[in-house]
């Protein structure tokens, strides 16, 4: 589980390329994990302006507050995590998604999202109600 969250959060372009390349590079697997670093580093030149490279986008906002196990072997784990963050009007917003991950050349590796995009693998969710909480609902 803890090698989900390392990576999934890691994997950013929020971080910037030196964290996220690396953590890319790295630790996500299967066919997509080219796609989706090509993508998380278009987007990131989109979006840093006059930044340096590889410097740090915004702050996190996004509390990681449960998981569900959906299945486990010494090969492969999938997990949801339940997500909570700002939304309009000071509502709390919070979303799930799956996170596949497989055991190569000794260590945990997550599996790259279909067509290299995280957009659209999280789905809306009104409570992390029937999820395992993190310690201080993960803040």
């Amino acid at each position: 589980m803890l090698a989900a969250i390392h990576i999934a959060v890691r994997a950013n372009v929020q971080w910037g390329s030196r964290v996220f390349g690396p953590t890319i590079e790295r630790q996500v697997t299967g066919p997509d994990a080219s796609i989706l670093l090509d993508a998380t580093r278009r987007a990131y030149e989109r979006l840093r302006g006059d930044r340096p490279d590889g410097a740090l986008l915004s702050r996190g906002y996004v509390v990681l507050e449960a998981f569900r196990w959906q299945g486990y072997s010494p090969e492969a784990a999938s997990l949801d995590l339940v997500s909570a963050g700002p939304g309009d009007s000071d509502v709390t917003v919070r979303a799930v998604a799956r996170f596949q991950l497989q055991w190569q050349d000794g260590d945990w590796r997550l599996l790259a999202p279909p067509g290299g995009t995280w957009v659209g693998t999280a789905a809306p969710v009104d409570s992390p109600d029937g999820y395992v909480r993190f310690p201080s609902g993960g803040a």
